[in-house]
């Protein structure tokens, strides 16, 4: 065996790998399902997330873009598109003239509000129900010491979804 194939067979890449084309495909099968049934993608879909999880709150465009690891076109083009289809608004902060606030729709909470149910569906069907209760409750505090390694900000939030058996 090289010393190239054996890199590449090493325990660190496949195990990586494997948490990588795990979350490629459930945000996959995310996307298609938020696609087919509430007419937004998944990233939509987690910016209304961000917009309903504290009503009258100031979102900026700059948080949101860091908030969603998107660059600030990207944010912008996103919010766009979703201004265009009457799920948000923008208006200028009414604290700070240089910035501008966004914030969901009436119509955006409501698609929001069927989105969050598929998108709960398919979590627990593909996330959650393949994995035992112990395993899910590990695998969770994984996630949140990975993503706090990395810089992030995870938190288990009070009342969230518990796992397997949560009822």
């Amino acid at each position: 065996m090289t010393e190239a194939a054996e890199a590449a067979g090493s325990e660190l890449v496949h195990d990586f790998g494997l948490l990588f084309k795990a979350a490629g495909r459930l945000e996959q099968r995310i996307d298609s399902a938020l696609r087919a049934r509430c007419g937004i993608h998944h990233t939509m879909f987690e910016l209304l997330i961000r917009l309903c999880r504290e009503p009258g709150e100031e979102v900026s465009q700059a948080v949101l873009a860091g908030e969603l690891v998107l660059t600030s076109s990207g944010t912008t083009r996103l919010i766009d598109r979703m201004e265009e289809a009457a799920l948000v608004r923008r208006r200028p902060s009414p604290t700070d003239r240089r910035v501008t606030v966004v914030e969901a729709t009436d119509q955006g909470r409501a698609v929001f509000l069927e989105a969050a149910a598929v998108h709960a569906e398919v979590v627990q069907e593909c996330f959650v129900a393949p994995v035992d209760s112990a395993d899910y409750t590990a695998l969770v505090r994984a996630l949140t010491a990975i993503d706090t390694a990395v810089g992030g900000r995870a938190e288990r939030r009070p009342g969230g979804p518990g796992g397997p058996g949560a009822g």
